[in-house]
């Protein structure tokens, strides 16, 4: 079979996968450190703080970035930010605030509560909008930190591109039943009125039809998810929860303080419970994209 242009997500194409994977491990970050890019007023970079952040979102899909914001509280922070790498298209979810950008704290009443983001609990691992329509897939997210929690509410983190690394080397099976157009569903989700959306099948690992991107969609919650039922399947769901719940050097932990955000390309990631005080409510910002980070497209990250 012939491959018109590079593609190391197929099954079929050892040659560049392995060219790919060589290159994406080289100088992989190693630590939370290696991840972090200072920067002054993220709503206006300079050249090289841009260049630092799109470096490391090229590399490890993901940058975080520590800022004098503090406390400020201004949703242009997020806004300005993305729009310097592309982001524009903002998902325009259910809870989201009005200009699209989601405040994410604790609600005690209203619809929010019911909704495990808007809760002091954790969050199992999973990908942003793993529910959504394929035309409406997220593909970035951007957090900005105004305000830590008194304790607790750290990030794990894993590149999704790791994750597909570690499971195609231990076994390639595991990524083609993982990719099959039917091997997850989210079932529908009813309201007062009916239903409120319904089922959502469809592959954890995709890619991008026009510039070959890896996509992932993807949690790790046991109910409301309908896993298809194969062996292959379900030993490559196991390899992955495993992975998700070790020591693995690849995933980063990380507790965002005020002014301090993360960019990424919707990678894996998780959030441990935490506790407020009267002096400290956690508030971050959270803007969903269906834009990829720009600069950060296949064809020009790496080549044949």
């Amino acid at each position: 079979m012939s491959h018109p242009r590079f593609n190391p997500f197929a099954l079929d194409n050892d040659t560049d996968y392995q060219n790919w994977r060589n290159r994406k491990l080289k100088n992989y970050p190693a630590s939370l450190t290696d991840l972090i890019v200072q920067v002054n007023d993220p709503r206006k970079l300079t050249q090289s703080e841009h260049d630092a952040i799109l470096a490391l979102c090229r590399k490890a899909n993901m940058a975080i970035y520590a800022s004098k914001a503090g406390q400020e509280a201004d949703k242009e922070i997020a806004r300005q930010l993305g729009l310097q790498f592309g982001l524009e298209r903002l998902d325009r979810n259910m809870l989201a605030d009005d200009d699209g950008i989601t405040s994410l704290a604790v609600h005690a009443s209203g619809e929010h509560q019911h909704y495990i983001p808007y809760t002091d609990r954790p969050i199992k691992w999973h990908t942003d909008g793993y529910y959504n329509p394929p035309e409406r897939k997220i593909r970035a997210v951007l957090l900005h930190c105004v305000c830590n929690a008194a304790s607790g509410g750290d990030n794990g983190l894993l590149d999704h591109e790791i994750a597909y690394i570690l499971l195609r080397d231990a076994n390639p099976d595991y990524i083609r039943a993982l990719m099959a157009p039917d091997a997850m569903t989210i079932p529908a989700r009813m309201d007062e009125d009916g239903i409120a959306r319904p089922d959502e099948t469809g592959p954890v690992f995709s890619l991008h039809p026009e510039n070959g991107n890896l996509h992932m969609r993807y949690t790790a919650r046991t109910r409301s998810i309908r896993w298809k039922k194969t062996p292959e399947l379900e030993a490559a769901v196991a390899f992955l929860d495993q992975l998700l719940n070790s020591d693995s050097p690849y995933i980063f932990h990380a507790r965002l303080e005020p002014g301090m955000g993360l960019i990424c390309n919707n990678v894996l990631h998780d959030r441990s419970a935490f506790s407020d005080d009267e002096n400290c409510r956690r508030l971050l910002y959270r803007a969903r994209y269906y834009d990829h980070i720009k600069g950060t497209e296949l064809s020009s990250t790496y080549c044949a």
